[in-house]
C-alpha cells in the first residue's frame, strides 16, 4: 500500500499512524482534494529528537499523497512552554535563545519535505504573528471563546491540578489559547484546517477546531498519533547517554544507526511501519524473513539502513556499518578518521591520554579496568590488544606514532569489549 489521497486514512491506519481524529468520514472526503496540513515544532533545544520524526514523517506522507505540508516552528510557543505531558513547569528561556533554536531547527526539519511544487511545503513562525499581538486584543478576540471551567477539564492542566505540590501557572495555562490561536491563522493565512500532532495534543488542537468554527463558520479537522512506546515498557528514543537526537553533533550518525539495529524483535515490526515509507508487502516479507533467522537481524539492519540514510545520508549508513563491521569483525583498519571521531563522540568509552602514558593508567581512564591491579592482571591474561595487537608487557607505553592516524588506538578488552585511548592536542 502507498500514499494515495483515497487511500491515506487507511495507510495511516495500518502504519499505527492514529491514536485519534475528529470526524474521520468528513475528513476522508476533505483529503480527496489536495489540502494543506499543519503540524507544530516548539523549539526546547536545537535539534529535535528521534520522537518528532513520527509527525516529521507523517507531513511527508501527506505530501505524498499530494498534500501541502505547513510546518510550524514555535517561536512564540516555546517562550511559553507547553505543560502537555509535563509532571512540573518548563524553565523560561530567552528570547535570543529560543529564536536561535527555531533557526536550527528550520534548517533541520527542511531536509525532510519538498519545497517545489503544488505540494511544496512551507515553514512558518508563530512568531510572526503573535509578537505585535497586544494583551487586550488578543483577551477579546481569542479568550473571549474558551471557557476556563472547560480548560481546567484538559489533560494537560488537570493532571498538574491534581498533582500534589505542583499546580501550573498562568503562563503555561494560556498555551491551549495560543495553540488554537496559530490553527486560527493558518487556517486565514494557508487555507490549512487539518492539524497533525501527537496524542497529548488532542485537547488544544480540538481547541483550534472550535476557534475556526467560531470566528470563521467553518470545519476544520484534527489527527492525531499515538507516542511511541517499547514493548518492554521502556522509554523510546533513549540510551544510556540520553536522548537520541537528529543533530549529528548531539548524536553521532554510528551510535543513530546502533540505536535502530539493537531494536526489539517485539518492536521492529512497529518501527518499520513508523519510520520508514516501506510497502505493506515489504515490511511482511522482511518481518517473515526474519523471523526464520532472527539471530541474523536483518530486519532491525534494514531498519537501521533506512532511518540513517533518511536522516543523516548514504555517507553515514557506509560509516555506521563499517564501524560496526570493523568492531565486530576484528578488521580496524578499515577506519577512516571520520569514524573514529564518532566512536570518541559517544560510541564507545574513550579516554585522552599524553604520549607515553603507560596503558595500566590509560585503561583505568577509560574505565576498561577499575584500578591498575585489575588492569595488570587483564594484561597478564592475554586480553588486551591495541589495535590489533595483542600486549603482554604491563609497564607498556603508548607510542602514537604507531596509532592510526597517529591519534588513535583501539584497545579490546576480551572478544568483544572495545574502548578508545585518543591523543591529547
Amino acid at each position: 500500500m502507498q500514499q494515495t489521497r483515497e487511500n491515506l486514512i487507511e495507510e495511516f491506519t495500518w502504519r499505527g499512524l492514529i491514536a485519534q481524529v475528529s470526524n474521520e468520514e468528513k475528513l476522508a472526503e476533505h483529503l480527496a482534494q489536495p489540502r494543506s496540513v499543519y503540524c507544530g515544532f516548539d523549539p526546547t533545544a536545537d535539534s529535535l529528537h528521534i520522537g518528532s520524526l513520527v509527525p516529521l514523517l507523517a507531513l511527508k506522507r501527506f505530501q505524498l499523497a499530494g498534500h501541502r505540508p505547513v510546518l510550524l516552528l514555535g517561536g512564540a510557543t516555546g517562550l511559553v512552554g507547553d505543560p502537555s505531558g509535563r509532571a512540573d513547569e518548563r524553565s523560561l528561556n530567552q528570547s535570543a535563545i529560543v529564536g536561535q533554536w527555531v533557526e536550527s531547527l528550520r534548517a533541520q526539519v527542511s531536509r525532510f519535505l519538498d519545497f517545489e511544487g503544488s505540494a511544496g511545503a512551507t515553514v512558518c513562525n508563530n512568531l510572526d504573528w503573535t509578537q505585535e499581538l497586544d494583551v487586550i486584543s488578543f483577551l477579546r478576540d481569542i479568550g473571549k471563546h474558551f471557557s476556563v471551567n472547560a480548560m481546567v477539564q484538559r489533560d494537560s492542566v488537570k493532571a498538574r491540578l491534581e498533582r500534589e505540590g505542583q499546580g501550573i501557572s498562568y503562563t503555561e495555562f494560556s498555551y491551549m489559547l495560543l495553540q488554537a490561536m496559530d490553527f486560527l491563522e493558518l487556517a486565514k493565512r494557508e487555507k490549512c484546517f487539518v492539524q497533525i500532532g501527537g496524542s497529548d495534543q488532542w485537547g488544544n488542537i480540538v481547541s483550534g477546531i472550535d476557534l475556526i468554527r467560531r470566528h470563521m463558520g467553518e470545519d476544520a479537522y484534527a489527527l492525531t498519533m499515538p507516542l511511541v512506546t517499547k514493548a518492554d515498557g521502556s522509554k523510546f528514543g533513549k540510551t544510556a547517554v540520553g536522548a537520541v537526537w537528529l543533530d549529528s553533533s548531539k548524536t553521532s550518525p554510528y551510535s543513530f544507526y546502533q540505536f535502530w539495529l539493537n531494536s526489539a524483535d517485539a518492536d521492529v515490526e512497529k518501527f518499520l511501519k513508523l519510520f520508514t515509507f516501506m510497502s505493506q508487502q515489504d515490511i511482511r516479507v522482511l518481518v517473515e524473513s526474519a523471523a526464520e533467522a532472527p539471530e541474523q537481524r536483518i530486519a532491525q539492519r534494514e531498519l537501521a539502513r533506512q532511518v540513517t540514510q533518511m536522516v543523516h545520508g548514504d555517507l553515514a549508513v557506509d560509516s555506521a556499518e563499517r564501524i560496526s563491521e570493523s568492531l565486530f569483525g576484528g578488521d580496524e583498519a578499515k577506519l577512516q578518521r571520520e569514524d573514529f571521531l564518532q566512536l570518541q563522540q559517544d560510541g564507545i568509552d574513550s579516554a585522552v591520554v599524553e604520549e607515553a602514558s603507560g596503558l595500566l593508567n590509560a585503561m583505568v581512564a577509560m574505565g576498561a579496568a577499575k584500578s591498575t591491579g585489575e588492569a595488570r592482571k587483564l594484561v597478564l591474561g592475554n586480553g588486551v590488544r591495541l589495535n590489533g595487537q595483542l600486549v603482554g608487557d604491563v609497564k607498556h607505553k603508548i607510542n602514537f606514532s604507531e596509532a592510526y592516524f597517529d591519534s588513535f588506538f583501539l584497545l579490546r578488552k576480551g572478544k568483544k569489549q572495545h574502548y578508545l585511548l585518543v591523543r591529547e592536542n
